[in-house]
């Protein structure tokens, strides 16, 4: 999380590369020879075309004329990214070269470290608003540990805002689109006295849902959002710059359209119940018993010091954010009343970051800093039992439909009656679950690097990062049905002796034989328990910290980079480097957390009579039904081998880069249904090839083409919820990736009045949507196995005039491309796919004024 580090100024040039780009005017950068772009932030001027790094760039112009609003487009024109939207608004997930992890559990710190005017946005839930007045995005492909610490071990994604200016200017914007989309965006920036400048700038973002939820007539996928920002800027000397932000953004939306893809077994009884569930994936219709509530306040501030003396720059970076996350949702995504979740989640980060760096005339030059994160993270979640979860599983378990319609359900009573629990106790209390999860995380690093120059046009780059993470986390769940704390093994044992035998001390005293007969008529069809445990959902839950979980995490790591760079020619640069990375280690705040197997075994069927002993067992803690599984996933530790070749002559330029990358221990997160699994792959590697060109053939033409190639595998996973992935493709990373555009701009003779045409289109090859989903298709051996196929064309038109008016108009998916974005098993639903469809065609008119 400390990935904060940097990415504003000094450090900018030592790891930013080019792309092909266009920067707008601005005290940080310079557009030289059309694509040229210089980056001064640090005192030391470096043409991205001169940096080696793979890292592709989106200036702000080129964010305005395709109308991208936020980091959920920014793929469409960043062809080694990926991102996801998933169950929330607030819920997605950024993917660089294929690492990255879901962003559904506030746990599992991100591998794509996303920083927004060099302050880290540590959960993307904070990264999400609409952000008026982007200089230019940047996104580094590969581990940046070095310099941005443990979390950039697949990337960042960094997000540069113009500063105040000391002149008075700004612009408005209002769009109207499909949907009754209005989107209002305005900044203001200009002088209060000779030495403070000032900017304000704010965003609404309205649209009507795409879909429907059909029975509550009720529309989802809605936009409501804005955000405001207010910064100063003080230059008091020519040595001395403070830049002050502060910002809020909030989101309140209907989020997230939802379909059946497979409609399983289970479907039937839904449908016998009156529930309705729709299974066109495209037509945008849904049918739930619960109108969805997403609601994110983003709010923090941050102040930014830079002071040149000479040759020597220093820089310090201190910020304070809080987010709040709230969701409600209907989880079995039909109109039956069977469970909703509920998750509400707060996030405080402090972040302090000193640097110093030099611009000496001489061969060697450096980078010196240290970097402090200080983070806690609270959640309160329950899922609520429905008024009708009861009939539900009452027709699964094999009653009498007719019965259960007519209010005389027997199945359940049955049940309660043999096991001595009160009539109508199961699935009749308000909540299935209740829980508390906190984590409070620290760490601190010292990382630099050095340049040697021996001779002109080669230089030598060494650097280095030290991080030290600590983390302490508090797990907590009350499980409330009685169903689920009965161990059905134990229990017929308990039946089978007339009550001899009540606890495993009792259990373990019978001779050897006696144990061996007694367990095997428990897991066989002698036992009519067992057809119960498909009904047992939550069972208790082993709070942490406890006598023999602790709670905590302990990472330290020292990570490197070696790089020699040469200018072969004014036009042409080679590259070679080779760093590591790494990422602290990752806990599973959620209900599936559970300890290690080296902590406890649970006997046959979760048994505590027949468990072997262990620590858990032995300190008398085990609740019924306790199976081992994961607490936290432990760090990732990533390496990086890449060669690159950049190319720049007057009207064409290329960037070419090679790399094989590796990440050892990568934290895998699967949704099981109502939690998350999380562990360590073995070893997760990547080999590919990133291309991109500006072809500028004539005057105001201008082609881009850019395409990333990924030959990704699992060297070593032998323990996925899916069994043994080694040696398979890892699901979800397309092969071939393709972002190009055509924008030609026409000048109406000496007039100053432009016309602006631009067309993109991205491109993801066929590709598997992950490895399988732990119930459907572990049932089917892994043969059906869902793919997308991604085709998107975008277009826009802008009439730039001299008096700075802009009028134009946009379109986004022109054809209309349909995909499924990623799938997951129904919930409480064996033989059910859900899956989440993409969005339709958007498109509207723009009206900009720039003063």
């Amino acid at each position: 999380m400390k990935i904060a580090k940097f990415l504003t100024a000094t450090a900018l040039t030592s790891v930013i590369a080019a792309s092909p780009a266009y920067a707008q005017d601005m005290q940080s950068e310079e557009t030289i020879d059309d694509n040229v772009i210089v980056v001064t932030a640090s005192k030391r001027e470096t043409t991205l075309q001169e940096t080696p790094i793979s890292v592709s760039v989106t200036s702000g112009e080129t964010l305005e004329d395709a109308q991208i609003r936020d980091v959920l487009d920014l793929q469409t024109v960043t062809p080694s990214l990926r991102v996801s939207q998933l169950q929330t608004s607030s819920a997605s997930t950024f993917i660089i070269r294929g690492f990255g992890n879901g962003d559904n559990n506030f746990g599992i710190e991100p591998s794509v470290g996303v920083f927004i005017d060099g302050v880290f946005r540590s959960r993307s839930a904070a990264a999400l608003a609409d952000l008026p007045n982007v200089q230019r995005i940047e996104v580094l492909n590969g581990p940046q540990s070095t310099l941005f610490g443990k979390n950039a071990s697949a990337g960042v994604i960094s997000v540069v805002t113009r500063p105040p200016q000391f002149e008075f200017g700004g612009s408005v914007e209002a769009v109207y689109g499909n949907y009754n989309n209005v989107v209002l965006k305005g900044d203001i920036t200009g002088p209060l006295t000779e030495s403070i400048a000032f900017s304000i700038d704010g965003s609404y973002n309205r649209r009507d849902g795409y879909a429907n939820i059909v029975n509550l007539d009720e529309e989802q996928n809605n936009r409501n959002r804005w955000a405001a920002r207010g910064q100063l800027l003080f230059e008091p000397t020519p040595d001395l710059t403070i830049r002050a932000i502060g910002d809020f953004s909030r989101i309140d939306e209907i989020c997230c359209q939802v379909t059946t893809v497979v409609a399983g077994p289970t479907s039937g009884a839904i449908q016998l119940l009156g529930g309705q569930f729709s299974t066109d994936s495209f037509s945008y219709d849904a049918y739930l018993n619960q109108i969805p509530i997403n609601k994110v306040d983003n709010y923090g501030g941050s102040i930014q010091v830079d002071y040149q003396a000479g040759p020597i720059s220093f820089t310090s970076i201190s910020s304070y954010r809080e987010l709040k996350n709230l969701f409600v949702s209907d989880i079995d995504y039909s109109s039956l009343d069977i469970a909703n979740e509920t998750r509400n989640q707060k996030v405080k980060t402090l972040t302090q970051e000193f640097r110093v760096a030099s611009d000496f005339d001489g061969p060697i030059n450096f980078l010196l800093g240290g970097y402090y994160f200080d983070e806690s993270i609270s959640q309160r979640s329950q899922i609520e039992n429905g008024s009708q979860i009861r009939d539900f599983f009452e027709v699964l378990a094999g009653g009498n439909p007719a019965d259960i319609i007519a209010g005389n359900p027997s199945v359940f009573n049955g049940v309660e009656a043999g096991l001595g629990l009160p009539q109508e106790s199961i699935f009749r209390t308000p909540l299935l679950t209740s829980e508390q999860f906190s984590m409070d995380n620290t760490s601190y690093s010292i990382f630099g690097t050095v340049d040697f120059e021996p001779i002109d046009g080669l230089v030598f780059t060494g650097g280095f990062n030290y991080t030290d993470d600590k983390k302490d986390f508090a797990l907590a769940q009350q499980s409330f049905d009685p169903l689920g704390q009965i161990n059905l093994i134990d229990a017929f044992i308990v039946g089978a002796t007339g009550g001899a035998v009540t606890t495993r001390d009792q259990f373990q005293a019978l001779p050897a034989a006696n144990q061996a007969a007694l367990l095997a008529a428990a897991q066989s069809a002698a036992n009519p328990l067992l057809g119960l445990a498909a009904f047992q959902f939550q069972p208790p839950f082993l709070t942490i910290p406890n006598a023999v979980e602790d709670g905590k995490t302990r990472d330290d790591k020292f990570t490197y980079l070696l790089r020699a760079a040469y200018s072969v020619s004014d036009e042409v640069n080679v590259y070679a480097s080779y760093a590591t990375g790494f990422k602290a280690s990752s806990v599973n705040l959620s209900r599936d957390s559970r300890p290690s197997n080296t902590d406890y075994v649970a006997g046959p069927g979760g048994s505590i009579f027949a468990a072997p002993s262990s620590p858990i067992l032995d300190a008398g803690l085990a609740v019924p039904n306790l199976r081992s599984g994961s607490r936290f996933a432990g760090p990732e530790n990533a390496t990086v081998y890449e060669v690159g070749m950049k190319g720049q002559w007057e009207g064409f330029g290329f960037n070419l880069a090679l790399f094989d990358q590796t990440i050892k221990g990568f934290q895998s997160l699967s949704f099981t249904g109502t939690g998350f699994a999380l562990q360590n792959a073995g070893q997760q590697s990547v080999k590919g090839v990133e291309f991109d060109s500006t072809i500028n053939p004539t005057e105001g033409l201008v082609f881009t083409f850019a395409m990333t190639y990924l030959d990704p595998k699992y060297d070593s996973f032998p323990g996925s919820v899916l069994g043994d992935l080694t040696g398979a493709t890892p699901g979800g990373i397309p092969q071939i990736a393709i972002s190009t555009s055509a924008t030609y701009s026409h000048e109406f003779g000496a007039s100053g009045n432009m016309l602006v045409t631009r067309l993109d289109y991205s491109h993801e090859s066929n590709t598997p949507i992950n490895n399988g989903l732990p119930t459907f298709n572990a049932q089917l051996g892994n043969t059906q196995i869902f793919r997308r196929e991604v085709n998107l064309v975008n277009g826009s038109m802008t009439l730039k005039l001299e008096n700075g008016l802009e009028v134009g108009g946009y379109v986004r998916n022109l054809f209309n491309d349909q995909f499924l974005t990623t799938v997951f098993d129904g919930v409480a639903q064996a033989g059910t796919v859900s899956g989440y469809p993409s969005a339709p065609r958007t498109y509207g008119a723009v009206v900009r004024f720039k003063f």
